[in-house]
């Protein structure tokens, strides 16, 4: 089965939104879990406009299940995530202001970048994951970057499913397959949704982990969080 992390970075947003602490992220990590959510990811940004760094030292003990730290690879960033110890780090190629993660690595321009953060974080035996659009020469960079997952940016596809659900699927079903026969694992996310996970589960293989956080928060405002996430994994 393919594993649900649930991004709370939105009840962070939420809680900044007003100050003091109501919605807890702490709670919220722990309830994920509690309704049968397999992980738990964060995306710290340098303004922390949403999950701060303490959030993440706050949620570390709590998690039973897994946790995931995104962001981009900045020396501040690589302590924190060597010093929480979290289970796997996706890296990103954001810009300090990005909005939103909007494109992958270009593998092959950043490689040392990649072989020198990668390799010091499985030194501190962390799994690491690289964020990457469904280009077959980007997951060979991939490879030699030493890593020991992707994690395919599936925007494209969530745009393109109303439209042309086989065109928009493809090029993932393409990477995935490419992906395991160099032997990475498979991780996805961005913009999936319960419109449009069963499909892309359906027909991408090998796929490891989705990672979601803006539908399901969004979904869980009329549904309830322990609905919603259990609607999430009957996709899966």
């Amino acid at each position: 089965m393919t594993r649900l992390s649930v991004n709370i970075n939105k009840i962070a947003t939420l809680r900044n939104s007003r100050g003091g602490n109501t919605p807890s992220v702490l709670d919220a990590a722990i309830n994920c879990q509690k309704f049968g959510a397999q992980g738990i990811t964060v995306h710290p940004r340098p303004d922390e406009r949403h999950i701060r760094r303490q959030d993440v030292f706050d949620i570390k003990p709590h998690i039973t299940t897994e946790f995931n730290i995104e962001g981009y690879p900045s020396e501040d960033f690589i302590q924190m995530v060597i010093e929480v110890k979290a289970h796997q780090v996706t890296l990103v190629p954001d810009a300090h202001d990005q909005l939103t993660s909007d494109h992958g690595w270009d593998t092959i321009k950043n490689m040392d970048l990649l072989k020198e953060v990668i390799a010091r974080f499985q030194a501190a035996g962390i799994r690491t994951s690289i964020f990457v659009d469904p280009d077959l020469a980007m997951i060979e960079g991939a490879k030699e970057s030493g890593t020991n997952r992707i994690e395919l940016y599936t925007e494209p596809f969530a745009s393109l499913y109303p439209v042309d659900p086989i065109k928009a699927v493809t090029p993932f079903k393409e990477a995935a397959i490419l992906a395991h026969q160099l032997g990475l694992g498979i991780n996805a996310g961005h913009d999936l949704s319960l419109k449009n996970l069963r499909f892309f589960h359906d027909h991408v293989p090998f796929l490891d982990e989705v990672s979601i956080g803006h539908a399901l928060i969004a979904d869980a405002l009329y549904m309830g969080l322990r609905s919603t996430i259990q609607d999430y994994l009957s996709c899966l």
